[in-house]
């Protein structure tokens, strides 16, 4: 609490301070109250309570302020004594109707303005409602019901429909048209109400490097193609790792599915425990930028991680719909061993023996594998068929080259699946069983050669490390020196 006397403000307003840069006030004539203070200069009305508590000037104070407080509750009407004030009459009829005319409010409650006045002489009905010229309206290619329903639905008719959705195919494919795709169309004058709408303009985007305008000219439709200018330039961002390599790529530019997309890749070679703080990534994704400005994120194509004394490269490669990741050298991940072609009963080893049928003693290349008729026969690992058909005493038979030299033979198949030349997995199915050329029963011969000579398959765990050999080896070093040219374009440190 401040008081008065805090401030000193007895003392303000002096003979100086009023002299003080001013003319000095004329005199006035003394009053009553004047005259009193002369007489009483120490008395004060109003005291103030928040100084000299308890003295007698401060309860002479308290009892003026008790004084004044019973006579304003005497003096009050009480509560049960409201005071009443005058009310004007309500409105009703004609003018509560022009008050509400000239009063301000929201349209949605019924509120006009001004006063309503009758039509003059010179107000004419209308027997029709004139429409827009031209309609410009936007519409969304949905899921269902394709490009004419959505246009039909705009109000195009259906010839026009028909017409534009015909052109259209004309450039693109129907499928190509993603959900979502805005239209812009622009509609035209037409003679009656009954009547479609002619189609003047319609505007989309139909591939991320493609737009479309169909425009009306004097023969009818005709359709413009506009093509956008498409940057392949890749993304590649690089930074350290720090506490966190999946926040730290998503921190440095690369979107979550690519990051994802990098750690398995980099798994394969490096144990995510082993990768420090102060390693650094390096990553490159596919990348379409339009002249437009849109942009478009797509595969990885490089996983890259530099741990100091060792480094992890990985590019990565397509053969088909199959997708290997490689060292700068070509050598891909190193595969798990060799799969048996089928579950049967082995009927007979590899080795010398009496052939059943033949009865004379010769070498067994193989083993024969008892199984029903039509089972399916799978690829024992990766690789390439190099034989496919008829072949002597082996009835139908199958031949697959592997990587480090190896291959495998499947005899007397009911059926082959595969053609010379094909690439197949390992579990892939190469045939069925059955009892084709020398046989004694339905059942798989398997063989298998390394470097060209028959082994025991019991004996062999094929190990294989997948590389990358001739023209496809100088493809991929020459995509592997493309990407390293490219620049960082994100660096977080």
């Amino acid at each position: 609490m401040f008081l008065r006397s805090d401030h000193e403000l007895q003392f303000a307003g002096g003979a100086s301070a009023r002299s003080f840069g001013r003319m000095e006030a004329p005199a006035r004539a003394a009053t009553l109250g004047d005259r009193l203070q002369l007489r009483f200069p120490h008395f004060e009305l109003a005291p103030d309570l928040g100084s000299q508590i308890g003295s007698r000037e401060w309860w002479r104070g308290a009892a003026t302020c008790a004084a004044l407080l019973a006579v304003g509750w005497m003096l009050a009407p009480g509560i049960g004594r409201p005071i009443r004030a005058a009310v004007p009459a309500a409105l009703d009829g004609r003018d509560w109707e022009e008050a509400r005319a000239q009063a301000f409010g929201a349209r949605a409650l019924g509120a006009t303005s001004g006063m309503r006045m009758a039509a003059t002489a010179g107000v004419r009905p209308l027997a029709d409602t004139p429409e827009r010229p031209i309609l410009e309206l936007t519409a969304t290619l949905g899921n269902g019901g394709g490009l004419a329903g959505v246009l039909k639905q705009s109000g195009v008719g259906a010839e026009d429909a028909a017409r534009a959705v015909a052109l259209i195919g004309s450039r693109v494919s129907p499928g190509e048209l993603n959900p979502g795709t805005r239209l812009d169309i622009t509609l035209g004058r037409r003679e009656t109400k009954v009547q479609p709408r002619p189609l003047e303009k319609l505007a989309f985007r139909a591939r991320f490097d493609l737009a479309l305008e169909l425009a009306r000219a004097e023969g009818g439709l005709a359709l413009k193609p506009i093509p956008i200018a498409i940057d392949h330039t890749p993304l590649r961002v690089q930074g350290r790792v720090g506490s966190s390599l999946y926040h730290a790529a998503r921190a440095a530019g690369a979107p979550a599915k690519a990051v994802e997309a990098y750690i398995k890749s980099l798994s394969t070679r490096v144990p995510m425990g082993r990768v420090g703080g102060n390693d650094r990534f390096d990553i490159i994704i596919e990348r379409q930028r339009a002249e437009t400005g849109e942009v478009q994120l797509g595969k990885l194509l490089y996983a890259g991680l530099d741990q100091g004394k060792r480094s992890v490269r990985l590019l990565r490669w397509e053969e088909g719909s199959k997708v290997q990741w490689y060292d700068p050298k070509g050598i891909g991940q190193r595969r798990g061993g060799m799969t048996m072609p089928i579950n049967g009963r082995l009927t007979s080893n590899f080795g010398w023996r009496v052939h059943p049928l033949l009865r004379f003693h010769r070498l067994h290349k193989g083993l024969d594998i008892a199984a029903p008729t039509g089972t399916p026969i799978r690829a024992a690992a990766d690789g390439v068929v190099a034989r496919a058909g008829r072949a002597g005493g082996y009835g139908n038979f199958v031949k697959l080259n592997h990587s480090g030299g190896l291959a495998t033979g499947y005899g007397h198949m009911s059926r082959i699946a595969v053609r010379a030349g094909q690439r197949v997995r390992q579990g892939s199915v190469i045939g069925y069983v059955g009892s084709t050329g020398i046989s004694t029963g339905p059942h798989l011969h398997y063989e298998l050669w390394k470097n060209g000579a028959a082994v025991n398959p019991r004996s062999v765990s094929l190990a294989s490390v997948q590389q990358l050999s001739g023209e496809d080896l100088r493809r991929f070093k020459a995509t592997y020196a493309r990407l390293m040219a490219v620049p960082t374009g994100a660096a977080k440190d």
